[in-house]
């Protein structure tokens, strides 16, 4: 057995002192932002908070199955409200999906957006939630502040290093995987990647998935790193420079449908066309309109009907080891927008 990861371990990793690591792991003033979340990052990669989030179930008692918990709400977080909302044509079916579960099983349902410390403690009633939904990204200290709350914790589509729970998410890295190997088959030999990879896991995923496949194929990856690393002007830049230098790829993989709508309108805006002078793929499809030759049909309301199925087990079984639960997605090759030096046979038409 592994031992305990120590603070000065963490320090020694981080290069700051044991007391800037006590005091951001408390959740005491007296760092910085950045370094706080540096510091609790780190400390989750290192396995410090694993077993806290193992113990902090032990002492709830399960209710028989078949009973409601007595009857409590679910509470379902949207951490983000500007992007993550029940409008969105992402999240909105994923509420969706949530909503119905629950209302099939007669379980009430609290919506909490931008949630903090104070909405989580002063505002809601803990002994009236029987669980928490997470959709989407949300902060570690948020997460930091609901496992005070001793409740079990589903997420959707995110994880976190620092809080150890259930998770649902859509197959990314093997979706992206089919994707290229499609492209690749009908002799697609240059590709970029498109996107923040580092701003959710799923898109990290999608970007391990197109590169595994370039090394499996052999083929080789000179990589733009502001098209993957840079904010959405940094990757206007590098795609208008790389059009006027004639270094555009046979195909931008895009981290979803949203990126690939504003890629092709970037290409658009310096003359190339799409899908005539280079392909754009995507995912998600939310965008069914648009020139994207590939993309990922996730059932987003799927991901959320497994997910309260997950979270009520959960309720059950709280001592049992947490789950990675992968939804399987349907990628769709849209033959109609195949330039003519892309042909070949055998891809789905959306």
């Amino acid at each position: 057995m592994m031992k305990k990861v120590t603070i000065q371990e963490i320090a020694d990793f981080t290069g700051v002192s044991k007391f800037a690591v006590s005091r951001a792991l408390s959740g005491k003033s007296g760092v910085s932002t950045h370094t706080r979340e540096m510091i609790i990052r780190t400390a989750g990669q290192l396995g410090y908070f694993k077993d806290q989030g193992r113990t902090a179930h032990l002492d709830v008692q399960p209710p028989e199955e078949g009973t409601r918990k007595d009857n409590k709400a679910i509470l379902v977080l949207f951490p983000n409200v500007r992007y993550q909302n029940m409008e969105s044509v992402y999240w909105g079916p994923v509420f969706n999906g949530i909503s119905s579960r629950l209302n099939q099983k007669g379980i009430d349902i609290i919506t909490l957006t931008e949630p903090t410390a104070d909405s989580m403690f002063s505002l809601l009633n803990p002994q009236a939630i029987g669980g928490i939904i997470t959709v989407g990204s949300v902060s570690t200290q948020v997460l930091l502040d609901i496992r005070q709350l001793n409740i079990p914790v589903m997420m959707v589509d995110h994880l976190d290093p620092a809080f150890q729970c259930d998770m649902i998410f859509s197959d990314n890295l093997h979706c992206i995987r089919e994707i290229m190997m499609n492209l690749i088959r009908l002799g697609c030999k240059s590709f970029q990647f498109v996107g923040p990879i580092k701003d959710a896991h799923s898109f990290n995923e999608r970007w391990l998935g197109f590169r595994s496949t370039l090394i499996d194929c052999g083929l080789e990856q000179h990589q733009i790193p502001e098209l993957v690393e840079g904010e959405n002007e940094d990757i206007k830049s590098a795609l208008t420079s790389a059009a006027a230098g004639g270094k555009l790829p046979e195909v931008l993989v895009c981290i979803n449908d949203w990126m690939a709508e504003y890629v092709i309108d970037i290409l658009k805006e310096v003359g190339v066309e799409v899908p005539a002078d280079v392909q754009v793929t995507g995912f998600d499809n939310t965008h069914p309109h648009r020139p994207i030759l590939a993309t990922v049909n996730v059932n987003k309301e799927q991901l959320g009907r497994r997910a309260v199925d997950q979270l009520l087990w959960r309720m059950h079984n709280p001592q049992s080891n947490y789950e990675k639960i992968l939804v399987q997605a349907d990628v769709l090759i849209k033959d109609r927008f195949l330039a003519s030096s892309v042909t070949g046979t055998g891809a789905r038409e959306s």
